[in-house]
């Protein structure tokens, strides 16, 4: 077999090599949460999606308040899944259970946040939305709480607060004015009923295609 005859061939295995990955990963990312994904997240237990906007609450913190509301058009329900400030989460890859992650609204570029401040309603941990322009500080960061290799987008799932070590949770207790009828959302010390969220809506991002592309979030 000639030199030519022998490049030509294993040309080909590399790109059978490369097709057979690419048919992987599309299977894989059809599947998955990943990085750079625009998603609403259910509470299972109480039917309502993940909600924020610029509305302060009026103790506690005094930052933008994190509610659930039972509407699944509002647009001030999407959030976008980023890495960890200072660690590499590249668009397109799958969310590894436990791994560390921001939680940014879409609309104000606020991260979901909590920190030692009571919640309003229930007397929980407080959960807001913190910082600007997807830059606010360590209490941003959320642990992905589920039993298999990586995020599956049917699994319903926990999010831990790294720093507190509280639960993202829903008991059911309503505001009045300004938000009249949105469910507090806050932090709770256990694993329960109350703290599973489930992928709804979304915008999935892929991984590219070009092996030069290294975004990161």
């Amino acid at each position: 077999m000639g030199p030519l005859r022998v490049l030509s061939v294993f040309l080909g295995l590399i790109l059978v090599c490369f097709m057979c990955a690419q048919c992987g990963a599309s299977d894989l990312d059809s599947s998955y949460v990943t990085c750079g994904s625009l998603i609403k997240l259910m509470n299972t237990r109480h039917s309502v999606r993940l909600h924020s906007h610029d509305v302060k609450y009026g103790s506690g913190s005094g930052q933008q308040s994190v509610t659930g509301v039972d509407s699944a058009e509002d647009a001030n329900s999407y959030w976008r899944i980023r890495g960890k400030p200072d660690s590499v989460c590249q668009r397109g890859v799958p969310v590894r259970c436990g791994e560390a992650i921001r939680i940014t609204h879409m609309k104000t570029g606020r991260n979901l946040h909590s920190h030692h401040f009571s919640s309003p309603l229930s007397n929980h941990q407080e959960v807001s939305a913190f910082g600007e322009n997807g830059e606010g500080d360590d209490l941003d960061v959320w642990s992905v709480q589920c039993s298999t290799t990586y995020w599956e987008r049917e699994d319903a799932v926990r999010f831990k607060h790294v720093g507190t070590e509280v639960f993202l949770s829903v008991t059911g207790e309503q505001f009045g004015h300004p938000i009249r009828g949105q469910r507090e959302v806050h932090g709770m010390p256990s694993p329960n009923n109350h703290n599973y969220w489930k992928v709804m809506e979304g915008v999935f991002i892929q991984p590219s295609s070009d092996p030069f592309n290294h975004d990161e979030l």
